[in-house]
């Protein structure tokens, strides 16, 4: 059995089976939302923050949302290791009362994200030369954005129902709106799929734009008006990209994709519509790196972390579950590492077409 999947694009594929796997083939990475699904990547993210990409020569892009974003920013502080280390242990160890509120809950994360940045993690993103962040939020219009909840949450549904029809219809409620440290254009610029809005990322603004883009409606308050961004209420980034249904095929370079799953969703709302999926044209270029399904029914439970776990567990058992988990996904790092530096194992590498459903 193998713990890590390598799945790869028609594009990524050809290269790394010539070059084998080096960081200098990417010009971005990608991290999706999921929240506490994360936790079996920890350990391969030390890796790549560390080891894979020290010693890379060219700007990185990243876009991330939701738990996704937080992760990637922590690639773009002075010391990546640590401060993904930092996020990890709090966001897996933070203790909640029996029925938290929205406002107790807002609370922990704001702290969690402060802990995580500490005094200067929000000037070192801001100006961060070498990572140039992207992270995603997600703007409400009209009712979606009004100070009553019953009036967000009727603009919330109404959503989710037209969004079955199509997912365009996204653009009648929210803004996707990405805020970036990149001068210049950025390569996402031109997205026409849904109203897209790009926000310049600065030191007073990354705070903000972090927790806005892990507040899941009615778990988290959001964000309103967000210093130099458009006025409105700022939520969750998975509600318009929840696994990203951009085309990455831009990128003359690779897109690095550490996953928690195989299966790419494109919004929030999806998750439950089948048909909807990531197009494998978007994915020319990508390597998507995942844990496989062997591996994860030998884990704790058979399943890796998730929100669920709120619901089915005592706080004393998840807390100790989710900080095994951080532990478990060492078997991806070694897998991964193992192939970078001897090429054992690239003979696996798979068809992006290929990969389990």
């Amino acid at each position: 059995m193998t713990a890590l999947k390598v799945y790869a694009g028609p594009r990524a594929l050809r290269r790394i089976r010539e070059e084998g796997l080096h960081a200098d083939q990417y010009a971005a990475m990608a991290g999706a939302s999921g929240g506490p699904k994360w936790f079996i990547l920890f350990e391969l993210d030390k890796y790549l923050f560390g080891d894979f990409f020290q010693s890379r020569r060219e700007p990185l892009m990243t876009i991330g949302s939701s738990a996704g974003a937080w992760r990637l920013a922590c690639l773009a502080t002075a010391n990546p290791v640590d401060t993904i280390t930092t996020l990890a242990q709090a966001y897996a160890g933070e203790h909640y009362s029996p029925k938290p509120t929205v406002d107790e809950i807002t609370l922990k994360v704001e702290g969690m994200l402060h802990k995580t940045l500490g005094e200067s993690g929000c000037r070192q993103i801001a100006t961060n030369e070498k990572i140039k962040v992207h992270i995603v939020t997600a703007r409400c219009k009209g009712l979606g954005s009004s100070r009553h909840k019953y009036l967000q949450g009727a603009a919330l549904s109404t959503s989710a129902v037209l969004n079955a029809v199509s997912r365009k219809s996204l653009s009648n409620f929210y803004q996707r709106t990405i805020f970036t440290n990149l001068d210049g254009e950025s390569p996402f610029a031109g997205l026409d799929d849904l109203d897209t809005r790009f926000v310049k990322l600065t030191e007073s603004n990354v705070f903000e734009a972090l927790l806005a883009t892990g507040s899941i409606p009615f778990v988290l308050r959001g964000v309103r008006d967000i210093s130099g961004a458009a006025p409105g209420l700022y939520l969750d980034g998975g509600i318009t990209d929840y696994h990203f249904d951009l085309d990455f095929s831009r990128f003359d370079g690779l897109v690095l994709y550490p996953h928690f799953s195989p299966l790419l969703i494109p919004g929030w709302f999806d998750k439950k519509l089948r048909w909807r999926r990531v197009p494998e044209s978007h994915l020319d270029n990508v390597v998507l790196v995942t844990p496989s399904k062997e591996f994860v029914a030998t884990l704790p439970r058979g399943k890796i972390s998730e929100r669920s776990d709120f619901l089915h567990m005592s706080e004393e058992a998840r807390l100790e579950y989710w900080c095994t988990m951080l532990e478990k996904g060492a078997p991806l790092a070694a897998e991964f590492q193992e192939m970078v530096e001897t090429g054992s194992g690239i003979e696996r590498v798979l068809p992006i077409a290929k990969r389990e459903r």
